[in-house]
């Protein structure tokens, strides 16, 4: 294995004259040393994986660690060094609401799909939640600064999957070609890869530059990456929602460690009045379209005067929404399901949710999904360095984005576009990456240190 690891940033003492945000990353005041310009060139031998990565000992280029010697170090041996052998906590909250998600999810899943299907859907749910599970549990006992070491090639090795879509490899369904096969019955999204990729790298990137992201150079280098990596998705893929995702992470962890808020204020209010203009020109001026995703905005402006044209999946998703009322007709008593609104157990699960357990079941799901991101969040704040904090944020804003799209979609407050529900949705690809993404916020939890009182 190469040595080089991720070179987090520093984080001094409270009391230090150090400015520190309620995320408790280094503001621009705070005096840190500067991360190795040479990514590759970084660490030194004695920066071995496995040792004590204390925000308050991390050793830098030259220096030994003073805990333990270089010969102590080689007695280790490899897998000491990958894996965390030294846990003071783990995340058991974390652990529950996953997995109350997913068996709410396989509840569902089978309710919805079997008047059709059988148990199709459910078995290849429940098989891709199994092994997803074993993942994740091997995921969280590496040390996450080995993922920092490696985000590039994670990089890369997205972008190549996605490329490959547009190959012979490259599978079709439902009208769109997002999917490589694997085998004839088995399918990998390259796009859910990316948004690991662009997780690990985007926070890697931030801390090597340090306070150089914050120049005008920095958040060029940071956002060409971003914004390569989205576009990627758009173009080889044809994913405009992950598209959007990806960019919306990266957009999301550069305003984490930037100590400005004016310019991203200025863009914000910028981007809901080109949008507020260009919905009120639409509607006022276009009735029909070719385009397909412009004909998306116009069904979205006016669905009931274009069920025969892409309204019919949203309205329907509406009428399933309203018949449940508070309480829901019942698990599997829905009328919606039965053919209406088509792949219901894909991105309009939570329509069939609604009808079914009512107003009172969707807030339970929304209940345990923002319990879900308040652990993901305490696990950002304790993190034991920067880029473990940035890689939490950016799972946490995955997911959130991605409950929030997703909401947004069903209730038609949005137009209609690809997203599931994390953990709800029917998709193997999707959960295996989504279980991923946990095993790496919970490996980054096994790193907290507990101080005694």
């Amino acid at each position: 294995m190469r040595s080089r690891t991720v070179r987090p940033l520093k984080r001094r003492e409270h009391g230090a004259g150090a400015m520190q945000s309620s995320y408790g990353y280094p503001g621009s005041q705070a005096r840190v040393r500067r991360a190795p310009t040479n990514r590759r060139a970084a660490p030194q031998a004695e920066h071995a994986y496995g040792m004590q990565h204390s925000v308050y000992n991390i050793p830098f280029e030259g220096e030994r660690h003073s805990g333990e010697g270089k010969e102590e170090r080689k007695k280790r041996g490899i897998l000491s060094r990958i894996f965390v052998t030294d846990a003071q906590y783990f995340d058991y909250d974390l652990l529950l609401v996953i997995i109350f998600l997913m068996c709410l999810g396989l509840i569902m899943l089978y309710s919805t799909s079997s008047y059709e299907n059988g148990t199709f859907y459910f078995r290849k749910q429940a098989i891709f939640g199994a092994a997803s599970f074993g993942a994740m549990f091997l995921v969280s006992k590496i040390d996450y600064h080995i993922y920092g070491a490696f985000s590039f090639e994670c990089y890369l090795l997205a972008m190549f999957l996605m490329a490959l879509v547009q190959t012979p490899l490259g599978h079709s369904a439902n009208g769109a070609k997002r999917w490589i096969r694997i085998t004839q019955g088995l399918t990998l999204q390259p796009a859910e890869i990316m948004k690991i990729a662009v997780i690990l790298f985007i926070s890697y990137e931030l801390c090597r530059l340090g306070n150089k992201a914050h120049a005008r150079e920095g958040a060029v280098r940071v956002f060409a990456f971003g914004i390569a990596a989205a576009a990627g998705v758009r173009y080889l893929t044809d994913n405009l929602s992950t598209a959007v995702i990806v960019l919306a992470i990266t957009c999301i962890l550069y305003f984490v460690v930037h100590p400005k808020l004016k310019p991203f204020l200025a863009m914000l209010v910028g981007g809901v009045v080109m949008a507020v203009v260009l919905i009120s020109f639409l509607s006022a001026s276009i009735s029909e379209s070719d385009n397909f995703r412009l004909s998306r905005i116009i069904t979205w402006l006016d669905p009931e005067n274009h069920t025969d044209t892409g309204g019919f999946q949203v309205m329907q998703g509406l009428y399933a929404i309203g018949s449940g009322g508070f309480f829901g007709k019942g698990l599997g008593n829905s009328t919606q399901k039965l053919g209406v609104i088509p792949e219901a157990q894909n991105d309009m699960i939570l329509a069939i949710v609604c009808e079914e357990l009512g107003v009172f079941g969707s807030i339970i799901i929304l209940l345990l999904f923002s319990l879900l991101l308040y652990r993901l969040m305490f696990i950002a704040r304790n993190a034991p360095d920067l880029y473990g904090s940035l890689v939490a944020t950016g799972i946490f804003a995955h997911i959130a984005l991605q409950v929030i799209l997703n909401v947004m979609v069903v209730t038609n407050t949005i137009p209609t576009t690809g997203i599931t529900l994390p953990f709800i949705s029917y998709g193997g690809t999707s959960l295996l990456f989504l279980m991923v993404e946990m095993g790496i916020a919970l490996g980054i939890a096994r790193k907290i240190k507990i101080k005694d009182a």
